[in-house]
């Protein structure tokens, strides 16, 4: 935990953006009996992150013993520092709710869930748990997926190449996908376990992006920049989604044409969520494009 919070740290000064989160782990992080020493723990590391960081922290499920404690020790102390919690093993809006409620006790009912989708019935639910207003984002959860179908899937269903060809993978991840979408949720993607092989995480990555997800966990530090790239519009997209946007702000936002083509309100947003991207992923962007998203100081 502490090497993930250095690298953050690093590579926000390289590219003057947070450019991926962290997530502290109470559910397998914790051994079992030193949940409580280990909530604390989190506690204090979260507190040393800069003001630029995205730190979260992944609770317990909400039927573990430790996820009362976990809510009230970690979102009490942590209400102003979290950019999220995220609980794991959501099967339902009731889980959902359990959680926000914990929120509530804790005081820090503005944060925002991100919630693990990991079995069958959960995908089953997942657009009535996607449209609750407090859950932010929804994650698969690839191992458990596999797990819980009783060796129905076989284990290469959980590899860089499985989980992208068996059936019932890639219908619950497109589920997950259309569901975030359907309610302006952020659906986020699956690890890759194969920490050492990097053609294997880009090629994962971009089919990730095929399947219409805009964020995607790793569960290693090597893994962070081929997914970077994987999610980054190219020069090209972001040289185009430049000019047009600037051309429609010169022109009020009215209908423009640009290489021959006619551009709207409808394609205006497309090209901004382009130019969104590259920021959020840290690409260099066109002076016209850079003033969008500076930040005033005091």
């Amino acid at each position: 935990m502490r090497k993930s919070l250095q690298l953050q740290a690093d590579m926000i000064e390289e590219f003057g953006t947070c450019v991926f989160d962290v997530t502290l782990d109470c559910e397998d992080g914790a051994p079992v009996g030193g949940e409580a020493e280990h909530a604390a723990m989190v506690v204090a590391l979260a507190t040393l992150a800069s003001d630029k960081a995205r730190v979260a922290v992944r609770v317990h499920a909400v039927d573990h013993p430790a996820f009362e404690s976990d809510m009230a020790v970690i979102a009490g102390n942590l209400a102003r520092t979290l950019s999220h919690i995220t609980v794991p093993k959501v099967e339902s809006v009731e889980d959902v709710i359990k959680a926000e409620q914990a929120l509530l006790a804790a005081s820090a009912d503005h944060l925002p869930l991100h919630v693990l989708i990991e079995s069958p019935a959960a995908v089953h639910r997942a657009f009535e748990i996607a449209a609750h207003p407090r859950v932010q984002s929804l994650s698969f959860g690839l191992m458990d997926f596999v797990s819980a179908h009783g060796g129905a899937i076989p284990a290469d269903g959980m590899s860089s190449r499985g989980q992208f060809t068996h059936p019932l993978v890639v219908r619950a991840k497109l589920e997950i996908a259309s569901s975030c979408h359907a309610h302006g949720k952020v659906p986020s993607h699956c690890v890759v376990t194969e920490f050492n092989d990097t053609e294997a995480m880009t090629i994962a990555a971009r089919h990730a992006r095929e399947m219409g997800y805009s964020r995607m966990w790793s569960i290693h530090p090597s893994q962070i920049r081929p997914i970077l790239e994987a999610f980054a519009p190219t020069e090209r997209e972001i040289e185009d989604a430049t000019k047009i946007i600037a051309s429609a702000a010169r022109a009020d936002w009215a209908p423009i044409g640009f290489e021959g083509k006619l551009h709207d309100r409808a394609s205006y947003r497309y090209f901004w969520q382009v130019l969104e991207r590259a920021h959020q992923t840290g690409r260099a962007l066109p002076a016209e494009a850079k003033i969008y998203f500076q930040t005033a100081v005091r």
